[in-house]
């Protein structure tokens, strides 16, 4: 399909280079980056890596708010060579 398209400055520019340096034809460079930005499932599966979360399981009594405050407690206490309080 022709079509005419108007790009800002900059992106042209970049877009210019990317064929350059991958020595493409601006179409095909153009069309290539389309397709990756309408299509995030592709763009997702490129990353190579996949976050799993889950629960840390906190013991009842921690608070995660506060597990700065018990870190420099015990590190207070290390440097003192007392036991922790």
């Amino acid at each position: 399909m022709r079509t005419t398209l108007t790009l800002d400055d900059d992106l042209a520019a970049a877009l210019k280079a990317q064929a350059r340096r991958a020595d493409q034809p601006f179409k095909q460079v153009v069309n290539d980056t389309l397709r990756r930005g309408l299509s995030p499932a592709l763009a997702e599966a490129e990353s190579g890596y996949q976050v799993t979360p889950h629960d840390s399981g906190f013991r009842p009594g921690v608070d995660p708010l506060r597990l700065n405050q018990l870190n420099d407690s015990l590190g207070a206490a290390d440097f003192a060579g007392s036991p922790p309080q």
